[in-house]
């Protein structure tokens, strides 16, 4: 069996708890509160599951910083009823969906006070305590009536956290938004034809938006035991919806076929919506990774008054995850960052290529800050060898201006064969950075993260 679990995807076989860190520099005494992030981590390389990088067992980590200090590393299998039960305990209670049940690797959030793994294909997430240990399986208090997303987005206006949930047994995806108190308030069905995947969503004032894109549910795959059996279709038309915030029908508008995983931002702009994401021109070809083309960062202007979509290229180097200042999520912004991703997974799904024949490009070392006022990006190099997770931006304060913060990432660092907590100036993106916490052990590369505050006073 070929598995994408090597050089810097190989798992960790250890949960670790680790207090007082050390630090280089000087950790920001406004942060106080956990970067959190997850991803995959195989229990068994030998598990079928091991085949297909979105399918390991999630494991979360997490660094706590408090006045200036770095107070925990944890890391934290999400313990599903599998997971609990391989690793000699006892499931956890709780309501799954339709029998669907996955150790939740994708994304790690808060919101009402909780914390949740999401997962990816209409699996629910799974809530965390602080420390990162398994409450279980949820459904907000019964509110939930099917499964969840991998990937939320908070409406910094109202508090409402809207998500696209979509399931391979449905006819339909299904907008959820949860309220500040973290209940579902309401959900809309959104029918639609060959079950498609939907990795990501994201919001305006007036819209939420919907990508319905080639990469479909294939039975052709699934009966070939391909481990996620989706498959790019040339059959399906690419499209993007609007869905109106207070209400109404879904609009569509065609779109050059194309995949998203991941949206910058997006707003309005009078009659039209403007749409930063990373593009690829393929995906999921032949149900595979490793095939499709290389990303890049696009904008799609969704003309409303001609129902016509242009689309023009940001930037043209490989990057993935990128993240903007979440206050300005659905408004006019200048600020993004993203990971440089020279698609280093083609080469490690290849199956053949040892990691230390890859050339340097094969790395992505590198964070990206783009300035899409001025049109100009500067980039933050490590190491060659380090590989570097997705940047989130932390705000310096309440009322703080945009691009007035931090920039932190997990950073594997292949000196020491451990990861550091990065955390930069976004004012110095280039510079030295404002603090390195050392943590004790790698942090495989995996998916997204989360800065999640500390209430006032805890």
């Amino acid at each position: 069996m070929t598995t994408p679990y090597r050089g810097g995807f190989a798992p960790v076989s250890e949960e670790i708890t680790a207090f007082d860190l050390p630090v280089t520099g000087r950790i920001p005494a406004e942060l106080n509160g956990r970067y959190l992030r997850n991803g995959p981590n195989p229990l068994n390389l030998d598990d079928p599951s091991a085949a297909h990088l979105f399918l390991g067992e999630g494991m979360v980590h997490g660094v706590r910083l408090r006045d200036g200090r770095a107070e925990w590393y944890r890391n934290r299998w999400v313990r599903n009823a599998a997971t609990a039960r391989r690793l000699g305990e006892e499931p956890r209670p709780g309501p799954v969906h339709d029998d669907f049940d996955l150790a939740a690797n994708t994304h790690v959030i808060g919101h009402a006070g909780r914390t949740f793994a999401t997962v990816e294909v209409g699996a629910r997430p799974y809530e965390l305590t602080y420390e990162l240990d398994t409450v279980g399986p949820c459904d907000f208090g019964g509110t939930l009536p099917g499964g969840y997303a991998a990937h939320t987005k908070l409406d910094p206006h109202t508090g409402e956290l809207h998500a696209i949930a979509y399931y391979f047994g449905w006819d339909h995806h299904q907008h959820v938004v949860l309220d500040p108190q973290g209940r579902v308030s309401r959900t809309v069905d959104i029918p639609v034809a060959d079950a498609p995947m939907v990795h990501d969503l994201a919001l305006t004032q007036r819209y939420v938006v919907i990508y319905d894109l080639p990469v479909t549910f294939s039975m052709d795959h699934a009966a070939k035991g391909a481990p996620l059996p989706y498959s790019w279709n040339d059959d399906h038309p690419a499209r993007i919806g609007l869905l109106p915030k207070d209400g109404g029908e879904v609009r569509w508008l065609e779109v050059e076929p194309c995949w998203i995983f991941h949206t910058l931002n997006a707003y309005d702009d009078g009659d039209q919506v403007v749409i930063d994401a990373v593009r690829y021109p393929k995906r999921f070809v032949d149900a595979r990774l490793d095939l499709g083309g290389m990303p890049t960062l696009d904008r799609f202007t969704l003309d409303l008054a001609s129902g016509k979509v242009s689309e023009s290229r940001l930037d043209d180097r490989a990057q993935e995850f990128p993240r903007a200042d979440e206050r300005l999520t659905s408004l006019p912004y200048r600020y993004g960052y993203a990971a440089t991703a020279d698609d280093y997974l083609d080469v490690i799904f290849a199956g053949d290529t040892e990691m230390e024949d890859l050339p340097d490009a094969a790395f992505g070392n590198a964070l990206i800050k783009h300035d899409l006022l001025r049109g100009v990006q500067e980039t933050r190099t490590f190491a060659r060898g380090a590989a570097v997770g997705e940047p989130v931006f932390v705000a310096a304060r309440a009322g703080a201006a945009e691009d007035d913060g931090y920039v932190v990432a997990f950073v594997n660092d292949p000196g020491r064969g451990a990861t550091d907590l990065v955390i930069l100036s976004a004012q110095d993106f280039t510079g030295e950075p404002v603090a390195t916490v050392h943590l004790p052990a790698r942090v495989p590369l995996g998916f997204h993260g989360s800065w999640v505050a500390d209430a006032e006073g805890s």
